[in-house]
């Protein structure tokens, strides 16, 4: 989930080069000197296609909410029974946590940044973790559980639970404690 995919455009290797510095080190720590050096492009270049560091992380966040939310969907998916794809969300995240460059969940990472609930940035954070409580909704609705909504916000509880621990506690072994409460909460 880590790797970027390098695409040709310059707006998108600004995009992709920015994404990977902003889940390395942050928003703060990401000043537009580094960005033009790393990108390889002029500051020229980055301003014509944003028109401020935050257009611009805003538009990174934007894109790695939808590369995220489709290896997720596309990898607990791949799970038979929907009972499999609800565990299988534990068992695609202790992947993820230990693969090379693993840094946590970067929209909590980055809300941490922002002080303002109505902060552009803190809105692409709530917009994604709504795509993601929606998706195990979908996931809970297709078990038959009796009340999906609910049992969606336990499970994105313990999913954020999960990558908060492996992250600062650097336990892999946090996806496998989240699917035993999962597993008790699904009664399976």
């Amino acid at each position: 989930m880590n790797e970027i995919t390098r695409n040709d455009t310059t707006r998108d290797i600004i995009l992709d080069v920015t994404e990977k510095l902003i889940y390395k080190s942050g928003i703060a720590a990401t000043g537009m000197d580094l960005l033009v050096k790393t990108a390889g492009v002029s500051r020229k270049s980055i301003y014509r296609y944003f028109a401020n560091k935050e257009e611009l992380t805003v538009a990174a966040l934007q894109r790695r909410d939808v590369r995220w939310m489709h290896w997720y969907r596309s990898a607990v998916d791949q799970a038979e029974t929907p009972a499999d794809r609800l565990l299988n969300l534990f068992t695609v995240l202790k992947g993820w946590f230990a693969s090379e460059g693993f840094r946590g969940c970067a929209f909590i990472n980055t809300s941490g940044e922002t002080g303002d609930p109505e902060d552009p940035v803190r809105r692409v954070a709530k917009d994604h973790k709504q795509k993601l409580l929606d998706y195990l909704c979908e996931l809970c609705t297709e078990h038959g559980t009796e009340d999906p909504q609910l049992l969606a916000k336990q499970l994105l509880i313990l999913i954020d639970g999960a990558i908060t621990i492996a992250l600062v506690m650097g336990d892999h072994s946090a996806a496998d404690n989240a699917q035993c409460m999962a597993r008790k909460l699904l009664d399976l």
